[in-house]
């Protein structure tokens, strides 16, 4: 796959990126990291040099990897955590850089192909998921789509021949004299002399160090394109100071929400330890991984974080979408991106909405089957058939157990589980609490236990916690953030 070229102009004195020039092409690129799934995103980047993690995301996604599949409604569900689909996929089959590598436009059907036109009429995102007929969904079908019918073709996002300025922190404007100078002047920059032109390529490696910066550094493309500072560790204090204010916990102002946690608050420290919780807890919690980026900066708006996402959110929303992006409706694909088919479930806290495209099944005797997210695409034959099928939900389905009740979360229950300030999720045990407190050098006679009720406001302040801080459930229950800087909630 071959490169995007970036024009960026360097301050030879710090050895910065003052700001880079674009086509649509590598905005393209950077605007899609808010239609990627968390889950999908430390996958991506986890393993890359260097090592950060982001918030306690890192940590989520390795205790999904470590529970038992038998603590799972399904196999398939460790994998809709671990390797979520991303609802925007279509579109971003167009980028020029291919982000994730396993994201196809493939789906499974029932292993009786006739199931897919006369009987349930199911796809699924993932290989041996099961059918409600009880068979394997092992057969790989992919999906035709029907090319966007604008005479300018290009990236999905933003209009072709578009030409824009893209500053240290991301925030992206058009292309102009005066932003340029403005850009300059704010970093105190007057002699010509200091600065110099350069082109650079980015490729995937690039894109995905720059997907990680976002989160952890203010000044992403300094360091990934001049390669002179490693991406910071994100701190505590980074992300906290002047972001929460310090309250009482009180249990009667939350009592009316829908989950009950037990925490276990060290009074000397004011900090929460752990929790004990059940699975509805544990389900909200790995619901995280599935929940796109720009959700979750949606949330946030105004609020701290080490990173600089909050500036390419601000842009996307700051663009004229009549002059610079493809339509209202690809905006609003990027400031609410919804869940993908089949990953929401019941009683879902964080109200963020599940994507529901019509997918249509053409079957034709003696000829392979066909699916098509478009009807006008299927050749015109009477003796093919064409059904609408839908995207199961994997947490529904399962030949080892008969519930098969809609909607129902990713784990098994009755469960209870223990988790850390810092999100391990382990299945409960008296002595993993116990060194829990061991390890953070807590006296016994120091725990307060505490039960909470957590309805969607806490919900959607325990997202953005995990996200922009290392002690979440801290974040979440003992420290108040200022209502201004969260909008929504």
């Amino acid at each position: 796959m071959a490169p995007v070229t970036l024009k960026a102009l360097v301050d030879k004195t710090n050895n910065r990126v003052i700001f880079a020039e674009s086509n649509e092409d590598f905005v393209d690129i950077l605007f899609s990291f808010f239609t990627i799934p968390m889950g999908k995103i430390i996958k991506l980047t986890r393993n890359q040099s260097p090592a950060a993690s982001v918030g306690c995301m890192n940590n989520l996604y390795e205790s999904v990897q470590n529970l038992e599949v038998r603590r799972f409604q399904t196999a398939t569900c460790r994998s809709m955590l671990l390797s979520p689909r991303n609802a925007a996929a279509v579109q971003c089959e167009n980028l020029k850089l291919k982000l994730d590598v396993d994201e196809y436009l493939t789906y499974f059907r029932c292993y009786d192909e006739s199931c897919g036109s006369s009987n349930y009429k199911l796809l699924s995102h993932y290989n041996n998921a099961i059918c409600a007929c009880g068979r394997n969904m092992h057969c790989s079908i992919t999906l035709v789509t029907k090319k966007d019918l604008d005479v300018e073709g290009g990236g999905p996002f933003v209009k072709r021949l578009a030409r824009l300025i893209i500053s240290a922190e991301l925030q992206i404007v058009p292309s102009s004299t005066a932003a340029s100078f403005s850009i300059l002047s704010k970093l105190g920059i007057m002699d010509g002399s200091l600065i110099e032109e350069r082109s650079f390529d980015i490729g995937v490696d690039e894109a995905l160090k720059l997907l990680k910066c976002s989160l952890v550094s203010k000044t992403p493309l300094t360091e990934v394109l001049l390669k002179n500072n490693p991406v910071p560790e994100p701190s505590e204090k980074d992300f906290e100071q002047g972001s929460f204010k310090r309250h009482k916990l009180e249990a009667t102002s939350i009592q009316n929400g829908k989950i009950a946690v037990k925490l276990m608050i060290s009074k000397s420290k004011q900090m929460v330890c752990y929790a004990e919780a059940g699975e509805d807890f544990v389900d909200l919690l790995f619901s995280f991984l599935n929940v796109p980026l720009g959700f979750i900066v949606k949330q946030m708006q105004g609020g701290n974080s080490k990173g600089c996402i909050n500036c390419l959110y601000d842009s996307v929303q700051g663009l004229d979408a009549e002059r610079y992006l493809k339509s209202p409706e690809k905006k609003a694909m990027l400031l609410s991106p919804k869940l993908a088919p089949g990953f929401s479930y019941e009683n879902q806290l964080l109200g963020v909405e599940e994507d529901t495209p019509a997918y249509f099944y053409s079957l034709k005797p003696g000829w392979s089957s066909m699916l098509a997210s478009d009807k006008t695409v299927i050749p015109s034959d009477s003796s093919r058939t064409v059904s609408v099928v839908t995207i199961m939900d994997p947490k529904s389905h399962d030949s080892h157990h008969n519930d098969k009740k809609s909607g129902q979360g990713f784990f098994r229950g009755p469960a209870l589980f223990t988790i850390t300030d810092d999100l391990i999720i382990t299945a409960i045990s008296s002595i993993s609490g116990l060194s829990v407190l061991s390890k953070l050098k807590v006296p016994f006679g120091d725990i307060e236990e505490r039960t909470v009720h957590v309805g969607k406001n806490e919900a959607l302040r325990l997202l953005i916690a995990s996200l922009i801080s290392k002690s979440a459930l801290t974040n979440t229950f003992l420290l108040m953030e200022p209502k201004q800087e969260f909008g929504g909630l």
